[in-house]
């Protein structure tokens, strides 16, 4: 071979790719790195590898190249700080001795974090019966043109899906799923992308666990020997100063008598809490649970608390909800878990939050803003912190939030008592609840009471909205302190300041006849014939029907 031709062939070889194995490349800690985090991109030959090159789609020189490490059969490639313009695809090639091999299958490099994060809803809800299905909708306002969905866990999963045009300039995607079963145990994330930047995707959105119910507790689950009853765990019926609907708890099939698979959904502060007030539920139950779910109807957050016992036989969870505003208002549902197992227990019986005291926008009769066009998200790019949004919405399907009505909010109501606070057992009570404007419900509630505030449709009397609660005949048991409350049913859960707290006082067993008429009082002491005759005018009777004081 002539020396002209030898160092043409040796040129040749230092440009073009040989017959050498195509190598393998990587990306640590994986190929989906957040805005400003390191990542180390690794390509890995044949052992005696002189050279490795990393090559960029887009660049038309190497974008890189390294020494190879120890056992020579591996380059590396470092990114210090991953930003918008190292995403892209990547493949890598070695030279070895003097032949360069094959280029590397591509490497995706994905930054997240440029966008501001998108919403992932379930629709109608994140707890799904099983055997039905739930759809997955990923939206925006940031105008983008597709969505990544991702599955996290065990068994990942992800899809790509084309984002739809929405009006006022929100884009999003969906995906139907299912059937769902208890074992199915999904938790998912979406970003967001756009079509001339494909690697170039939004922080994530908040993480959405699916919750499947399901009828059994797993059979390896064995409660305490010393199982409590339902009057030893809560008191005799309900516990006082706790609300739910705590039924007594009924045995199911394959659990010891006295044993229910269902939890009890409770909160120590009553059925309506003040806005401002700090708002704690709790769910309980007679398993052995380790692990707690609670849901709100209409609402996307699933958040989940670890089991702990306060005595032998019961599991219990706490979620505080913070100080309470509107959005807490709502109907709730809670589900009990093991570890060990993806299935969850039926729902407790479903709790009413009512929300008291809190104005919605718009008092002064402003139009509200469409659900549609209502969302944005924190904006979590790259050059800043979270900022603030100037709207929100729920998702399709659900309930417009209680700030977002319509028309006036009703004003605070006044409580009036006939015949008055103190009556005798025995007697009609009539406690009035009156309002200036328009509503639709009043509700009376009992200081210390377990039990769900009365409901009653208004009704138009005089230049006044009002309802009549009646208790007829009392007994010492309707004494106490009460408030009316006023609503929209637009609003269900959210009510108006509470009236002035009116205290009823019921006394002795009942009204017993006068023995002595007013003439026959006067002449043995003028001071209780007044007293009498002061008592019986107010009440407006005649002067035979006159009770004794």
């Amino acid at each position: 071979m002539t020396p002209s031709l030898t160092a043409l062939l040796c040129l040749a070889s230092d440009v073009l790719p040989g017959t050498l194995p195509k190598p393998t490349i990587w990306a640590e800690p994986g190929s989906v790195i957040p805005w400003g985090s390191p990542v180390t991109i690794w390509c890995q030959g044949t052992l005696g590898a002189r050279e490795f090159r990393l090559d960029k789609e887009g660049s038309s020189a190497p974008w890189d190249r390294q020494p190879p490490l120890e056992p020579r059969d591996k380059g590396k490639f470092s990114i210090p700080h991953m930003t918008q313009p190292y995403a892209g695809r990547y493949h890598c090639y070695y030279l070895s001795p003097t032949v360069w091999s094959e280029r590397s299958d591509p490497l995706e490099l994905v930054v997240t974090g440029v966008h501001s994060k998108p919403t992932l809803s379930a629709l109608p809800s994140p707890v799904v019966t099983s055997g039905g299905n739930v759809t997955l909708r990923c939206s925006s306002w940031q105008g983008l043109d597709g969505f990544i969905l991702t599955k996290e866990g065990e068994h990942k999963s992800s899809w790509t899906l084309d984002a739809q045009r929405r009006p006022y300039g929100q884009t999003q995607a969906v995906l139907s799923v299912g059937p769902m079963t208890p074992s199915h145990r999904w938790t998912l994330r979406c970003h967001g992308f756009n079509r001339d930047k494909p690697q170039v995707w939004s922080a994530p959105s908040d993480p959405l666990e699916l919750l499947v119910p399901g009828e059994e507790v797993p059979p390896w689950i064995v409660p305490d020997e010393r199982s409590v009853s339902d009057s030893e765990a809560w008191g005799p019926g309900r516990e006082k100063g706790l609300h739910g609907r705590n039924q007594p708890l009924q045995p199911r099939a394959g659990l010891p008598p006295g044993v229910s698979g269902k939890p009890s959904l409770l909160t120590p502060q009553g059925p309506v809490v003040a806005s401002g007030q700090s708002l704690t539920l709790q769910c309980r139950s007679d398993v052995g649970y380790d692990r707690f779910a609670l849901s709100q109807e209409g609402g996307q957050a699933l958040p989940q608390r670890p089991g702990r016992q306060p005595q032998a036989g019961l599991s219990q969870a706490d979620f505080p909800l913070g100080p309470v505003t509107s959005t807490h208002g709502g109907r709730y549902r809670c589900y009990g878990g093991h570890s060990l197992s993806s299935a969850w227990s039926a729902p407790s019986d479903p709790l009413d939050v009512l929300v008291a005291g809190e104005e919605p926008a718009g008092r002064s009769g402003t139009q509200t803003l469409d659900s549609e066009k209502t969302e944005t998200d924190s904006d979590e790019g790259p050059q800043g912190g979270p900022a603030e949004s100037q709207f929100r919405t729920r998702g399709a399907g659900s309930p417009s939030p209680p700030f977002l009505s319509l028309g006036w909010f009703p004003d605070t109501p006044s409580l009036s008592v006939q015949p008055g606070p103190v009556v005798a057992s025995g007697e009609n009570v009539t406690l009035l609840c009156q309002s200036g404007s328009r509503t639709e419900t009043f509700l009376l509630s009992k200081e210390g009471s377990a039990r769900p505030p009365l409901r009653l449709r208004s009704k138009y009397r005089g230049r006044h909205i009002q309802a009549e609660f009646s208790m007829s005949p009392v007994t010492s048991a309707h004494s106490g302190t009460y408030r009316c409350y006023s609503s929209l049913s637009s609003n269900p859960y959210l009510l108006s300041n509470a009236s002035a707290p009116l205290e009823l006082v019921v006394s002795g067993e009942g009204p017993q006849p006068c023995p002595f008429r007013l003439s026959q009082l006067r002449a043995l002491s003028p001071e209780m014939s007044e007293v009498v005759m002061n008592e019986g005018t107010q009440r407006g009777s005649r002067e035979e029907d006159i009770q004794c004081p």
